[in-house]
This record gives structure tokens, C-alpha cells and sequence, in this order.
């Protein structure tokens, strides 16, 4: 009997290929479908690695598997290849866009977090790390990135899309510029001087721009009070309610910002591998 974590069919039959190949030597005891499945798995349950279900491979073997695909990338290029994918799937071009969301989210950390990921954000009153997503609108992201909550969401940005640089460094310069989409929380010129001391083109080929923030006035005329959602921001909010319904993300699991950052992008693997695989 499957667990609801576990590959379909047609899911298995998009996400092999971009599986690394084995070299050739015996032949291994188990699947790699069977291996992703528990890794999925513990992804989805939050459980220790150690206590993986009896009928999944040992849990060392899946998560010798797990650690070689973060270390060498795998997880990063099968992200990027099913996110051009699902894009086309709604007519989209798979790699350009003219609107990126940005965002940050604050999670506590557990007893797992090394001191590396552990820093306090006296904004949002927690103790732990920030997750950076910058997203499009179907909410699904281009990159991913985690620091300790400590670090400005000004900051994080900034390393997110240094590491990232190469994107926007390859973007053709006749293609519309790629408004990245930013709260109140942001500094534009501040973002701006940075980025350009990284790439000093890089104004060239995006532009900052404020989310609307409705003002007390406007939200007594429409007979709102309190928070009101703004339907371009609602976007990004939603994907970090996706990131939720993987129990393991719930709060940082994770010793390294590294790992946190893998189990990230593993969570969006799994939600793109859904829509593709019902489309």
C-alpha cells in the first residue's frame, strides 16, 4: 500500500530523466523511484530519517541519495527545468519574465540548528532563520535562499540575487525589464547601490517596485479595517502557505542554512511534479 507522498506514474515519468544516471556497476538494490518516494516522504511527515517506514529503503541509503543531490546541484537544475516546463504549460516563456515577487518569511528554529542558522528577528519576534523567495505569478520560484533571521530582508535579497547574478547577467537587454516586486520592508536605493556594485548593469535589466499599501482613509471608504491583502502580494503569501503542508518545514529542521535551503526547493520540486503531472 502507498502513502499519499509517494510518486504517481506519470509524476515518476517527468522527474526521471532528470535523475543523474549510475555509472556502470552491479545493480543497485533499490529504485530511485523508491528512494525519492521516502525522501518525499519525510519531507511531507516531518519524521526523523531514522524512522522512515520499514517498507522505504534504509534510511542511510535514502539519505545518502538526499545529501549527494543538494551537494551536487541536482536539486537546483531539476527545480529550474520544471519550472520552464510549467510555465510553457500556461504560455509562458520558460526562463524570462517581466514580474518577480519578493518576500521573507521568519521560522523558529528547533533544537536541530546549529549556530550558523541561529539569529533573532526583533520584527517579527523569532528565533531562527528567514526563507527569501522570489517568485512569478503563478508562484513558484526562481530562486531560494535562507539566513539567519537576524539578517534585513534588505540584505537577504541581496544575496539571494547575488548568487543568482547569472541569471540577470544572461538576460538579452532587448527584453522588457523585470520588475521585481518588493513590501514596505525593502529599500529600493539601498538594494539598488548594491547590486549595482555586483553587476553594474543590472538597472538596466530590472527596476524595484513598492507593493500598493492601501492607506487607513482608503480602507474606511471601502469599509475595511485591520490587515487587507493586496491582490499582487497575495501571490508570494501563498507560497509560503504551500510550504506549510510539508511538516518538516513547519518550523527549521535543518542544522545548515544549506539543507534548510534544499528542503525548499525539494517542497516546490514536489508541488510543480503535482501540476504537471494533472495538467
Amino acid at each position: 500500500m502507498g502513502y499519499s507522498s509517494d510518486l504517481t506514474d506519470k509524476e515518476w515519468e517527468i522527474i526521471e530523466p532528470l535523475l543523474p544516471t549510475k555509472k556502470k556497476t552491479r545493480p543497485p538494490l533499490w529504485t530511485k523511484r523508491q528512494i525519492l518516494n521516502g525522501v518525499f516522504y519525510q519531507l511531507k511527515n516531518g519524521c526523523n530519517w531514522a524512522d522512515l517506514p520499514r517498507d522505504f529503503p534504509p534510511y542511510s541509503t535514502v539519505f545518502w541519495y538526499y545529501k549527494h543531490w543538494c551537494q551536487d546541484g541536482i536539486l537546483d537544475n531539476i527545480m529550474t527545468n520544471l519550472h520552464g516546463r510549467v510555465r510553457e504549460q500556461v504560455k509562458k516563456k520558460p526562463q524570462w519574465t517581466t514580474l518577480i515577487m519578493i518576500d521573507s518569511q521568519a521560522v523558529k528554529n528547533t533544537c536541530n540548528a546549529s549556530v550558523e542558522s541561529k539569529g533573532f528577528c526583533f520584527y517579527k519576534a523569532t528565533n531562527g532563520i528567514k526563507r527569501h523567495l522570489a517568485v512569478d505569478i503563478l508562484g513558484f520560484p526562481f530562486f531560494t535562499h535562507c539566513t539567519k533571521a537576524s539578517i534585513s530582508d534588505d540584505q537577504g535579497l541581496i544575496e539571494m540575487l547575488s548568487i543568482s547574478m547569472d541569471y540577470f547577467q544572461s538576460k538579452p537587454i532587448e527584453l522588457p525589464k523585470i520588475t521585481i516586486l518588493i513590501d514596505h520592508g525593502y529599500h529600493p536605493e539601498k538594494l539598488t547601490q548594491a547590486l549595482e556594485q555586483i553587476y553594474p548593469q543590472i538597472m538596466s535589466k530590472i527596476q524595484f517596485e513598492l507593493s500598493p499599501k492601501p492607506s487607513k482613509a482608503e480602507k474606511e471608504a471601502n469599509g475595511q479595517s485591520g490587515f487587507v491583502p493586496v491582490a499582487a502580494r497575495w501571490v508570494i503569501e501563498r507560497s509560503n502557505a504551500w510550504v506549510e503542508r510539508c511538516k518538516s518545514l513547519v518550523k527549521n529542521f535543518e542544522r545548515t542554512l544549506d539543507r534548510a535551503n534544499a528542503k525548499l526547493k525539494l517542497c516546490f520540486i514536489r508541488l510543480m511534479l503535482k501540476r504537471l503531472a494533472t495538467n
